[in-house]
């Protein structure tokens, strides 16, 4: 077969005969290849023959007893290898769910981690048939092309669209964990608090989330030259809670997110008269194309439901003026 310039094409190749290049790539064997696919042998070869007149190169050098690759077929063999299996696999999860209620969620990591999946159990417990899909990205994804129903969002009330649920505020408060507390000097006063480690988010300072930092903290109590014993800092919510978890030092935490540990008695409040009010609050957004299904609305019912009680858990009470921004 002769190749020139002359028969390459700039557009895309048809997907058709890719898999049998991958199957003769792979076994370098058009017998093998044929036995796997259920095709004649002449069958695929016709078919590699169809696509390297596409490509416009040969993807084989064809030996008397064994084939192998070009450069330019090991290139697409990469290709084919990576896209094929993602391919497949989205065709499972198709057929898996065709027919199935799903309710698809994004939020941020530290969110999606600290306070939606532990409370999911009992959304799955009471409704059973219907399937939750959790995209963490700290990414704000469009509702408006996004293959996503309801959108978990941070902020304050005047970064929100209209329609946006609050789900409730914050207010930010040291935590540490009980035995670091009662292993350490006594936290008594503001000042206190520089004889520990203080856990911090590493680019808080960099980005819209200063109020978030202990400098703001110690400028709040007149203490703006204070420096504590040492920094760990990190990069989520999360991780920072569970560092404060496992003693290694004191967080300034989001009262909203650690509710339930405040409850539990894994981390307490080591001064809980110097809460530190917050601009931000949490939110429910919807997206225009599925808020009306059944599944859908009952999600966000129970999301609602759940809101409730973590606004009684961090003593805040109604604010109907910011319930709902239409």
């Amino acid at each position: 077969m002769q190749h020139s310039q002359t028969h390459l094409r700039s557009r895309p190749v048809s997907a058709g005969h890719l898999r049998a290049f991958e199957a003769v790539a792979r076994h370098l064997n058009f017998r093998a290849a044929s036995e796997e696919m259920a095709l004649t042998q002449s069958a695929v070869s016709r078919q590699i023959q169809s696509l390297e007149e596409e490509i416009g190169v040969p993807l084989f050098l064809r030996h008397t007893r064994a084939v192998e690759l070009t450069s330019a077929g090991a290139q697409l063999l990469l290709a084919v290898q990576q896209s094929l299996p993602r391919i497949d696999g989205a065709v499972r999860q198709i057929r898996q769910s065709a027919g199935r209620k799903s309710v698809a969620i994004t939020t941020f990591a530290s969110f999606a981690s600290m306070w939606l999946i532990p409370r999911l159990e009992a959304f799955q417990r009471d409704n059973p048939d219907i399937d939750i899909r959790i995209d963490a990205s700290d990414m704000a994804v469009d509702l408006d092309v996004a293959d996503v129903d309801l959108a978990l969002r941070y902020g304050p009330p005047s970064s929100m669209p209209a329609g946006a649920i609050r789900l409730f505020g914050e207010t930010l408060t040291p935590v540490a964990s009980p035995w670091l507390i009662k292993s350490s000097p006594s936290i008594s006063k503001p000042s206190d608090i520089a004889h520990f480690t203080l856990i911090e988010a590493g680019d808080a300072h960099r980005t819209h989330l200063e109020w978030l930092t202990w400098r703001r903290w110690f400028e709040v109590h007149a203490l703006s030259r204070t420096q504590p014993k040492r920094w760990l800092y990190f990069n989520y919510a999360y991780q920072m809670v569970q560092a404060a978890l496992t003693g290694q030092g004191v967080v300034l935490a989001r009262s909203s997110l650690i509710s339930d540990s405040l409850a539990s008695g894994d981390l307490i409040e080591v001064l809980p008269q110097q809460r530190m009010d917050s601009p931000m609050a949490y939110w429910l957004l919807g997206g225009p194309r599925s808020t009306m299904r059944p599944e859908v609305q009952a999600f966000s019912d129970w999301l609602q439901a759940q809101a409730a009680t973590t606004r009684q858990t961090i003593g805040e009470g109604k604010d109907p003026d910011l319930e709902d921004l239409d």
